[in-house]
């Protein structure tokens, strides 16, 4: 038996916000503030963060072209894959990256370990088997979910993703693994153009709401789990379905993210470890985003004090 902590573990790293051009549209600043409003409003334990050694080369040639693969480590990613993946591949960008693989990684052995494990990063869910996409350059979830199951680390496992975005670069990564599940909730004329073939894709209108998101996702898990019975959980708790996300076209409100995140862990502890990633979110207010990041945590601090959360084996 595992001993007992007071919060659920969390990881991070201080590269997970490196530096992107004045003005670019992605909002990098939100993993550091993140860290910083998690320890403001008491959601780290008395242990700290937990920081992750990055991803090697082979880790992410398992899953990544290693072509590819090279090109962000070495930080010369060709311009047109640059445009496709909508930011420069700097130095910075590249240790970020290979940050947040290991960070996730970090986190799943956690949730293994204690039953729930959240991450303040990850969910980079566009990056495909060739390359990266929609301000993803590694899919954390396809090389971890790989990793683990190679190593017989799991046997199999869900993926819960609830970004506004499809999930179309998991998708193609797991679309000849029967290990792994992959399920994407997201708005139906929202990006990516070409969709990846996930096990169960469910597409939203323009302007779902919180009651209507939560019916369809009450009515969906259930089934779910059931019928993969998975070993491991990655939830993607994007918060870019949110009402006023400038990339959204959505409507849930601050109260329908938490209800849906705190349904989602309290659905799924019972059943098997959880580790959770936050996904997508965009906003020009950096501490507003940060906070509606921070719901995941605060969800998953209630789940941990339910005492829901239960160890693998």
């Amino acid at each position: 038996m595992s001993t007992p902590r007071p919060l659920p573990p969390v990881v991070y790293h201080p590269a997970y916000s490196a530096t992107l051009p004045p003005g670019h549209r992605f909002p990098m600043e939100k993993y550091a503030r993140l860290a910083q409003v998690l320890e403001e409003e008491g959601l780290i334990g008395p242990e700290g963060l937990h920081t992750p050694e990055p991803a090697s080369f082979e880790l992410l040639a398992a899953v990544h072209d290693p072509g590819y693969v090279r090109q962000v480590l070495d930080a010369a990613v060709p311009p047109n894959v640059e445009r496709v993946i909508g930011m420069p591949v700097t130095r910075g960008v590249s240790d970020r990256v290979q940050a947040a693989v290991g960070g996730t990684l970090m986190a799943a052995r956690l949730a293994l370990r204690y039953g729930l494990a959240c991450d303040t990063a990850g969910g980079s869910h566009h990056a495909g088997p060739m390359s990266g996409a929609g301000y993803c350059v590694f899919n954390d979830i396809g090389v971890v979910g790989r990793a683990m199951i190679d190593a017989g680390e799991i046997r199999k496992a869900l993926v819960v993703d609830l970004d506004v975005h499809q999930g179309d670069g998991t998708a193609f990564i797991f679309e000849q693994e029967p290990r792994v599940f992959t399920f994407s909730m997201h708005g139906e004329k929202n990006y990516p153009v070409r969709r990846g073939p996930s096990d169960l894709d469910i597409d939203l209108p323009d302007g779902t709401g919180d009651e209507a998101y939560l019916a369809e996702l009450r009515a969906t898990l259930p089934v779910l789990l059931q019928r993969v019975q998975p070993e491991l959980i990655f939830y993607i708790a994007g918060v870019d379905p949110h009402v006023s996300d400038r990339l959204g076209r959505l409507a849930l409100s601050d109260e329908g993210l938490l209800a849906r995140d705190a349904y989602v862990l309290e659905t799924c502890l019972p059943v098997a470890p959880v580790v959770g990633v936050i996904g997508g979110g965009y906003d020009s207010d950096i501490d507003r985003l940060a906070r509606r990041h921070a719901t995941l945590h605060r969800a998953a601090a209630d789940a941990w004090r339910s005492g829901l959360a239960q160890p693998a084996g």
